[in-house]
């Protein structure tokens, strides 16, 4: 059976490149797009194949994905969503599972991923290098700068993958609160359940398995009182940690 995982682990990968191999010249015209400002074609490549290349993924590693609470998401304006991080799925998984795929505040490793990179650029992601400060400072203020663009963006608040028990999640730092309070846009809680299973779980060996993803209901930023604001990444962490305790208890 082990060697099945193997094989389903090394079809993933020759997928996850060979799309973007296969769609190297539509890589092309967006950033052709995104060099001449042309936001709307930018767009319309971004949402048709982001999606289609992240639903593949997730289909060849045997992924049944269940979303809940888009319904939540506020329509016309733009959000900061903030998730729990536990699994390299978890990029691939809020990119299908939102309203639309947003920029991503990502670690500084993936710049150097050949294609991947690329269209990452096309998405509006920002990277980060965690242990340089003043990076760290640059990399919120471009992902402010997107929000205040008028698009939506997307921060796993821990900083990296939470390597304690399922259901537990890691200190939510300030900083991706600030991206939405300076904007004035709401925060977008995103509990996801399960992602560590399919991959981290195994010694990085794909299994299939189960994900959920609930998107909890928005909170406001605009006229937050100082204290109210200080006190946002522990009353959001709080939130995902009520929804993933609840997720624990729903049988599949």
């Amino acid at each position: 059976m082990k060697i099945l995982y193997v094989l389903r682990t090394i079809i993933m990968y020759i997928y996850m490149f060979g799309y973007m191999l296969l769609y190297y010249p539509v890589l092309r015209r967006g950033e052709k797009a995104l060099a001449a400002g042309d936001r709307e074609t930018l767009r319309r490549i971004v949402n048709e194949h982001i999606p289609r290349w992240c639903r593949g993924l997730l289909r060849v590693a045997g992924v049944q994905l269940i979303v809940e609470g888009q319904e939540h998401i506020p329509a016309g304006q733009p959000v900061v969503f903030v998730g729990n991080h536990r699994s390299y799925f978890d990029i691939p998984l809020v990119l299908v599972s939102l309203d639309h795929p947003h920029g991503i505040l990502a670690k500084e490793e993936l710049a150097r991923i050949p294609l991947l990179s690329r269209w990452m650029r096309l998405l509006g992601c920002v990277y980060v290098e965690r242990d340089d400060v003043r990076g760290s400072l640059q990399a919120l203020k471009d992902a402010s700068a997107v929000v205040k663009g008028g698009d939506s963006f997307t921060i796993f608040p821990e900083g990296t993958r939470y390597k304690g028990e399922e259901g537990g999640v890691g200190e939510f730092k300030a900083g991706a609160f600030r991206i939405a309070i300076k904007s004035g846009v709401p925060v977008v809680p995103v509990a996801i359940s399960g992602a560590r299973g399919l991959y981290e779980s195994h010694n990085y060996i794909v299994h299939p398995g189960t994900v959920r993803v609930t998107i909890l209901p928005a909170i406001r930023t605009a006229g937050m009182s100082k204290d109210e604001q200080r006190q946002l990444p522990e009353a959001v962490r709080q939130n995902i940690l009520a929804a993933l305790s609840r997720l624990d208890h729903t049988v599949i």
